[in-house]
């Protein structure tokens, strides 16, 4: 893989070092989240709710849930590109 280096004129948040320290801090933040939950007392409503790290897993399948909802409603939705034309 090639090196890709920033160059002094572009902004913090595209330069290649500070999106790999974006992501080694976004991973790190979401493992304490979810290492947390070992240290809080649940109160489960339906019982599956108090498994451990429910809210991590729910989230994250809920979130490839409308991903995928999202692309089967865009078949039915979409135009074609010259919908507008004419």
């Amino acid at each position: 893989m090639a090196k890709i280096k920033s160059k002094p004129d572009q902004h913090w948040l595209v330069r290649p070092k500070s999106i790999k320290l974006m992501w080694r801090l976004f991973i790190a933040l979401l493992a304490v989240t979810v290492i947390s939950d070992f240290f809080v007392e649940h109160e489960p409503y339906f019982g599956i709710d108090g498994s451990f790290g429910f809210g991590a897993w729910f989230g994250f399948l809920s979130c490839i849930a409308l991903v995928a909802l999202s692309k089967a409603l865009s078949a039915f939705l979409k135009r074609s590109d010259t919908y507008y034309d004419g």
